[in-house]
């Protein structure tokens, strides 16, 4: 009887001593927040000095790029690892599909509690909806289908939304803290997704924030520039020294909030051993593109629509501070969680790579492409829906709207087989430095670009007829990349 004592006691032993090794790990991302919108990446008047001794202190993705240009699509390919067409979500307010395979679920089976906090935007949040936080692999929710400013409206754990008090990224880091105690105290680690309102439009601001913006050049203040009115939810015009303004409070509210994340990591001995990361779900949206050196805005292929912040911190193997310059993307994340924990990647096509040795600083390359593409045939109103409509309806309350239709509203529509035209669309290749972009003109021509991404950045040098060679390569793999792409599309994987 003692030996079997002594036996479930040291197997007990073993399995807390292996939740100890095991890291910590928070995920975050801004909405809308592009590359170029912080301070140490040389922007003239936003304030982040949070993030920016983050990337002084930690390992700087000066290369990191959104999964797509867009907001719900790159929500999938953060989860998921895979390319958002292959399940459908093709841009904002289409879904997730229920047979995809989460780094919540993976983090599951490895021991670990999760939770995420904030924006959702891949299905709704709702208790019945077979694509809320829960059904996705988490184990606790206060979530929101899409935006959320001041005073926001969250739904815990599917129940009716409740309105709580504050500004949105105080709360969400509130929250997370209060289950960062409560994982603590299960002697289990803890895997938590934040994925902030800010700064997307429509904006706002704490006055503490906003007076911080009061003496913008004048030059911004007759310039208007289109957005979405906080009083109808409908399009407007707005000065852009006000938007820019707001835009920039809700920026360094952010970044404050996660300043307080750190501190109470530190102060609870918990920042050795957590890997925390932050990185933005697309480019600059324009109504706040500025001073970018870079190509492009929010929905196009360019780099100014995909390139975004990307930070990681975790003192434990990110002993001193580091930058890299290799291409990385939230396509990566969950081929990366399954190194660290130790778990089998999913039996299905997986568009990322595990990030583990860029982390311990001994990958000198990247070993496949990246790849970028906005669906080009939706299916119209032809197409069979995959999930009853009646599930895919929002319940948070919110205000935006997009062709008078609520935007927590979402769909996901059956591809049984593919066309022609479901190759089309923007669409691009980065391979070493080397990046082509293929797009159909209005006339229905197809356009090509090739760029030298080292020589020039800002992607102003077409190459494609110097470089012909080249280009069919990338041309080459961009088809076959396409290829199984729609295969998943069309449900092959599950």
């Amino acid at each position: 009887m003692k030996l079997i004592t002594f036996i479930i006691l040291f197997g007990i032993g073993l399995c807390r001593l292996s939740f100890a090794d095991q890291p910590n790990v928070i995920l975050l991302m801004g909405d809308d927040h592009g590359w170029e919108e912080t301070g140490y990446n040389g922007h003239p008047y936003v304030k982040t000095p949070v993030l920016d001794d983050m990337a002084a202190t930690g390992l700087h993705l000066e290369n990191f790029y959104s999964g797509h240009p867009t907001c719900s699509p790159t929500r999938a390919s953060f989860l998921t690892g895979r390319h958002p067409n292959r399940m459908g979500t093709f841009s904002p307010g289409w879904s997730i599909r229920p047979e995809e395979i989460t780094s919540a679920r993976i983090m599951g089976n490895a021991g670990y509690r999760s939770a995420h906090f904030g924006k959702w935007h891949i299905g709704t949040v709702k208790a019945e909806s077979p694509l809320n936080p829960g059904a996705m692999g988490f184990d606790e929710w206060l979530s929101h289908d899409n935006f959320f400013e001041l005073n926001p409206s969250f739904s815990r754990n599917g129940g009716p939304p409740e309105v709580y008090p504050g500004e949105s990224s105080e709360i969400l880091i509130r929250e997370l803290i209060d289950f960062i105690g409560k994982a603590d105290n299960s002697n289990k680690p803890f895997f938590t997704v934040v994925w902030f309102g800010s700064p997307h439009e429509p904006y706002s601001g704490l006055p503490a924030d906003l007076a911080l913006y009061d003496d913008l050049p004048g030059k911004y203040k007759d310039k208007q520039v289109k957005l979405t009115s906080n009083e109808t939810g409908s399009p407007t015009t707005r000065p852009q020294g006000d938007v820019l303004r707001e835009r920039y409070a809700e920026i360094t509210a952010m970044d404050r909030s996660i300043g307080t994340l750190r501190t109470y990591l530190a102060d609870e001995g918990l920042r050795d051993n957590t890997l925390l990361f932050y990185c933005g779900d697309n480019g600059t949206s324009r109504d706040g593109s500025l001073v970018t050196p870079h190509r492009g805005v929010k929905g196009e292929v360019y780099d100014g629509g995909i390139l975004v912040p990307g930070l990681i911190e975790w003192p434990a193997r990110v002993s001193k501070p580091r930058s890299t310059r290799i291409r990385a993307s939230t396509s990566d994340l969950l081929p990366t969680l399954c190194g660290i924990v130790g778990q089998a990647l999913p039996k299905r096509p997986i568009d990322g790579i595990d990030l583990t040795s860029l982390i311990d600083g001994t990958m000198r390359s990247r070993s496949n492409p990246l790849y970028f593409w906005q669906f080009g045939n939706s299916g119209g109103g032809q197409a069979e829906n995959y999930l009853d409509p009646e599930l895919q309806v929002g319940t948070t309350p919110l205000v935006k709207l997009m062709g008078g239709i609520a935007t927590r509203n979402f769909k996901n529509l059956k591809h049984p087989s593919i066309s022609a035209a479901d190759y089309m669309g923007p669409r691009a290749i980065i391979d070493g430095r080397l990046k082509l972009v293929v797009r159909e003109s209005k006339s229905g021509e197809t356009e090509q670009e090739l760029f030298d991404l080292i020589k020039d950045p800002a992607e102003t040098k077409n190459l494609i007829g110097k470089k012909p060679v080249a280009a069919k390569k990338l041309q080459a793999e961009l088809r076959t990349w396409q290829e199984s792409v729609l295969k998943s599309l069309t449900g092959a994987d599950y």
